[in-house]
């Protein structure tokens, strides 16, 4: 990995100023030998060992614009010159050899000078000043990349998939990915994924990797305890898309309550440029004053039935049969205040053929001030991937893309790549033609996905009448309500359960 770094003590401590978050700087002025052989002050902060203070310049034996050579959150990996993130249930006893490893400094929300001669930043909050300062560390290298930024109760995964095909597509495999399955860092090898977004010292580490593989894209998904615990603090999307939001992640390791559950959600809308929304998300109306209120321009989608259009010419449903390449939006529009809701600037609506979608977006210029509202056909597409549902994730890549200037006007063939994209883990069929079994394979975790996946098995295979198994599993000390919920999902629409653990 080419180093980028300019970060210093000097460069650090004005950063952590300018963003509110730098208490003090403490370092003690004894020899540690000394220490180790005094008695422990029992409140550090208070010890006339120290030296406190706000200018960098001010400490013993260290040149405050030197650049730390590395940095960690982890106390394993110190060596010569190396700034360490202090996070979580940390133990002091961990520092005892620090110093003879090359610790230099350390961030953290308290004092540790009685166990090492380094330099401390004192901070308010340790998760903030980790991501602030691991973005200068690697150059920052987000200022390189055009970020997408995906968040959702579901279909995140599916949606940053389907964005990064066409990215990747458009760019010439000049696009990377961070997801819950894989990460992708060459636009071409994919490597399997830890948490769905990583920690803010990684994943800006993760950035300079594939920006010195000449990367122009990140797709990336964003969860909730993203927010919750500060890992994308600071980070600047230049597109993000909200894909629906329903109760989950609540549990007292995670979301206390629903309403911390959608605040963290909607932060997103605080943190990026520009919004593609869905406008048959639970509480859009909110979402979209969020966007109002932080001057965020706003793209919606949504998915629609036949009945949802008004115009005769468009039996067939598909992109051959829209007479002059329009069709009418006839939603009613009762307060002027959500007509956004109703008239959503893309969408998808079955063809004739129930294997595929047809894609259109709204055509300003052919908008006459009535109740109509004219569409542009994108064209037919057919997902690799089953589930009628993935239509809506795909038409979400589709409006990011089009906010890209990725269009089908600009690049068509780009849009059409996520036609072939499968995902392991994610609506996954499989048969068995001797035992005339089929298995459909997805992550299917909540009452939300769980119901979509059972839909799609009626609507798929229901007149066949089969005996449906259902095999789930569920993490433990988190997300109480999901094994209520997938019973409740799957009541009396299958034959049995087979419960086991997760995975």
């Amino acid at each position: 990995m080419t180093m980028h770094n300019t970060l210093s003590l000097t460069s650090a401590s004005k950063l952590l100023q300018q963003y509110g978050l730098l208490r003090e700087m403490i370092q003690h002025h004894e020899s540690q030998d000394s220490v180790s052989n005094s008695e422990k002050a029992t409140d550090s902060t208070h010890s006339r060992n120290e030296i406190w203070s706000l200018n960098p310049y001010y400490f013993a034996n260290f040149d405050a614009d030197e650049c730390f050579a590395h940095a960690t959150y982890d106390t394993r990996d110190i060596k010569p010159g190396t700034l360490l993130f202090i996070k979580g249930n940390f133990k002091p006893e961990y520092l005892l050899d620090a110093d003879s490893k090359g610790l230099s400094a350390y961030v953290a929300e308290q004092s540790y000078a009685e166990y090492t001669n380094a330099v401390g930043l004192i901070v308010t909050d340790v998760r903030k000043a980790m991501s602030i300062l691991s973005a200068a560390f690697f150059g920052n290298p987000q200022e390189k990349l055009t970020v997408v930024g995906i968040t959702g109760t579901k279909g995140k995964t599916t949606t940053a998939y389907f964005t990064h095909a066409i990215l990747n597509a458009h760019s010439g495999s000049k696009a990377a990915l961070f997801s819950s399955v894989d990460n992708c860092l060459d636009g071409v090898n994919y490597v399997e994924s830890d948490l769905t977004t990583p920690e803010s010292f990684d994943a800006f580490k993760m950035m300079r990797e594939a920006v010195d593989n000449g990367m122009k894209y990140l797709v990336m998904e964003v969860s909730s305890q993203a927010y919750k615990v500060n890992r994308v603090y600071g980070l600047k999307f230049d597109v993000a898309a909200f894909l629906n939001i329903s109760p989950d992640h609540i549990s007292p390791i995670e979301h206390p309550t629903f309403e911390d559950y959608l605040y963290c959600k909607r932060q997103i809308i605080a943190n990026t440029k520009r919004l593609v929304l869905n406008a048959d998300a639970d509480h859009a109306d909110l979402l979209l004053q969020d966007a109002e209120r932080n001057n965020v321009p706003v793209t919606t989608f949504a998915r629609i039935q036949k009945d949802e259009i008004d115009n005769s010419s468009c039996e067939a449903m598909n992109s051959d049969d829209l007479e002059d390449n329009h069709i009418d939006y006839c939603a009613s529009v009762n307060d002027d205040d959500y007509a956004e809701l109703l008239t959503p600037d893309y969408i998808a609506m079955p063809t004739g053929n129930s294997e595929s979608h047809c894609i259109s977006i709204r055509d300003t210029d052919e908008d006459n001030g009535d109740e109509d509202v004219h569409y542009s056909t994108v064209d037919d597409f057919s997902l690799a991937i089953a589930g009628d549902f993935n239509y809506e994730n795909a038409l979400a890549a589709i409006a990011i893309a089009g906010e890209l200037s990725i269009n089908q006007d600009t690049d068509l063939a780009a849009l059409k790549s996520i036609e072939n994209i499968k995902i392991p883990g994610r609506m996954e069929v499989f048969k068995d033609a001797q035992s005339n079994t089929i298995a459909v394979v997805d992550y299917a975790h909540n009452y939300i996905s769980t119901k979509a996946l059972l839909d799609f098995v009626d609507e798929r295979y229901g007149k066949e009448n089969p005996r449906i198994t259902l095999v789930t599993g569920s993490a433990g000390n988190k997300a109480y309500d999901r094994r209520k919920e997938i019973v409740q999902a799957a009541q009396n629409r299958i034959y049995q359960f087979i419960f086991t653990t997760e995975d």
